[in-house]
C-alpha cells in the first residue's frame, strides 16, 4: 500500500453541484470515499473536484474510467471495494477510526489548508483536536540543551492548557510528546497510524494512543518514506495556532514546517542557539527573519494572547477548490499549452499559481491541461501546490 500524492486528474467539469462535499453518514458511503481517494492518481485536489462535479463518491467512481479515457488513459479502473474494505478492517483491528472532511470532529484548523485531507485516521482521543494546539518541532539529533528546553516548553504549555503537536520523530519530537502525555499531545505521522517509525519511539507511541492522539492521512499499513514527510508537516502546521522550532539545521524538515505555518498565517517562534552549532542555524535564521525569540513558554503564550483572548466564532465549513469554467479550446491550442507547460517545468518544484501567472492563460485552461499531464504521468504534484516534471 502506498501513499497518495496530491493529484489532480479531472480534465473538464460540465455541471454544478454542492459547493462542498457532505461527510459520509453510512458505512457504504465511507467505503466509497475511501475508494475514491485511494484510486490511482486521484489526489486531494482531484477528490474535491470530482465530488463537486458529481455530487457523491459513488457517482465520481462511476465517472472515473471515462474521465481517464478522455485524458488518453485506457483501461483505467478505480480502487476496488475489497482494497477499501481491507483498510477499514485494518483500522478497526488497530483501534483507529475514520474522520472525514466536514464531520463535526474534523479539526476546523485544517480547513485553512489549500489541500485539507479528505480522510484522517485517528487513534486515541480525537477531542484533543478541538482544544488550542501548539506545535513543537526540531532536530532528530538534538543536543542535551535542546531536549531540556523542549521538555520545559512542553510541560509549561501543557499546564497552560495547550495540546502539544509534533511528528513522533526521534529527538525534539519524542521529548515533546513524552512530557505532554498527561496534558494532551497529538502525534501526526508520516505513515499509517498503525506503523510506528522510528521503532525506538514504540513505547511513546503506545502511550499517545492511550492518552493522546495519533493522527495520519496515510493509508493504514503505509510505511513512511522521506518524500511523505512534507505532507505530514503541513498537517502539523495546519492544526496548530503557533509553531515553535527548538533546534533545526539550515536545511531541515522543521524549516519546511515553519514555511507551511507562515503560509497559513500561523505564528512562528524559535529558540536561539549558539552560532557555531549547526543544529541552531535554522532557528537563528528564523529569528533573523522575524520569528519570535523563545526563552520560555511565557514568550509563546504572550505571543498568542491576542488570539486566545478572542471568543470563538462559529465558522461555516470552507469550500474545497471551486470547479473551473468549461474549457472551449481547440485540440491544437490544448496541445500547444501541453508543450509550453512541460517546457516551463523541471525537476525543481514550481508553485502552480506562479506557473499560471507565467503562462498568462486563464486559470481553468491551465488547470485542465495539468490534469491531463498528471494522469499521463508527465508531471507530479507535491504538497503546498507545487508542481514538477517527471524525469
Amino acid at each position: 500500500m502506498i501513499l497518495q500524492d496530491g493529484g489532480d486528474m479531472m480534465p473538464h467539469l460540465t455541471h454544478s453541484s454542492s459547493p462542498h462535499p457532505l461527510p459520509p453518514t453510512t458505512e457504504d458511503e465511507r467505503v466509497s470515499w475511501l475508494r475514491l481517494l485511494r484510486s490511482r492518481r486521484v489526489g486531494i485536489a482531484t477528490f474535491y473536484r470530482l465530488m463537486a462535479e458529481h455530487g457523491s463518491a459513488d457517482a465520481a467512481l462511476d465517472a472515473l474510467p471515462e474521465i481517464a479515457k478522455a485524458a488518453g488513459v485506457d483501461d483505467y479502473a478505480p480502487c476496488p471495494p475489497e482494497v477499501a474494505f481491507a483498510e477499514m478492517t485494518a483500522a478497526r483491528k488497530a483501534g483507529a477510526r475514520m474522520i472525514c472532511f466536514g464531520a463535526a470532529d474534523y479539526p476546523d484548523s485544517l480547513t485553512d489548508l489549500t489541500d485539507p485531507p479528505p480522510i484522517l485516521w485517528a487513534m486515541g482521543d480525537a477531542d484533543l483536536m478541538q482544544k488550542p494546539m501548539i506545535a513543537l518541532v526540531g532536530a532528530r539529533n538534538a543536543s542535551s540543551l535542546g531536549l531540556r528546553m523542549t521538555r520545559k516548553l512542553a510541560q509549561e504549555l501543557g499546564e497552560a492548557g495547550y495540546v502539544v503537536v509534533s511528528g513522533l520523530a526521534r529527538g525534539i519530537d519524542a521529548a515533546a510528546h513524552e512530557v505532554s502525555l498527561s496534558t494532551g499531545t497529538i502525534a501526526v505521522m508520516g505513515g499509517g497510524v498503525d506503523i510506528i517509525y522510528p521503532q525506538e519511539n514504540a513505547q511513546i507511541a503506545k502511550g499517545i494512543a492511550e492518552e493522546g492522539l495519533r493522527l495520519s492521512e496515510a493509508p493504514m499499513g503505509a510505511t513512511p518514506t522521506a518524500r511523505h514527510f512534507p505532507a505530514r508537516n503541513r498537517i502539523i502546521a495546519g492544526l496548530s495556532r503557533a509553531l515553535v522550532v527548538v533546534e533545526a539545521a539550515a536545511k531541515s524538515g522543521s524549516l519546511i514546517t515553519a514555511r507551511n505555518a507562515l503560509d497559513l498565517g500561523r505564528d512562528v517562534l524559535a529558540v536561539p542557539g549558539h552560532p557555531f552549532d549547526a543544529r541552531a542555524s535554522g532557528c537563528n535564521m528564523l529569528i533573523r527573519d522575524g520569528a519570535t525569540l523563545v526563552r520560555s513558554a511565557s514568550d509563546v503564550i504572550e505571543a498568542l494572547s491576542p488570539l486566545c483572548d478572542q471568543p470563538d466564532l462559529p465558522l461555516d465549513a470552507p469550500e474545497p477548490p471551486a470547479a473551473p469554467a468549461k474549457d472551449t479550446r481547440t485540440k491544437e491550442q490544448t496541445f500547444a499549452l501541453h508543450r509550453e507547460i512541460l517546457g516551463r517545468l523541471g525537476p525543481s518544484p514550481l508553485a502552480e499559481d506562479q506557473l499560471i501567472r507565467d503562462l498568462r492563460e486563464p486559470a481553468h485552461h491551465v488547470t485542465s491541461v495539468l490534469v491531463d499531464l498528471e494522469l499521463e504521468g508527465r508531471i507530479q504534484r507535491q504538497p503546498g501546490g507545487l508542481l514538477s516534471r517527471q524525469s
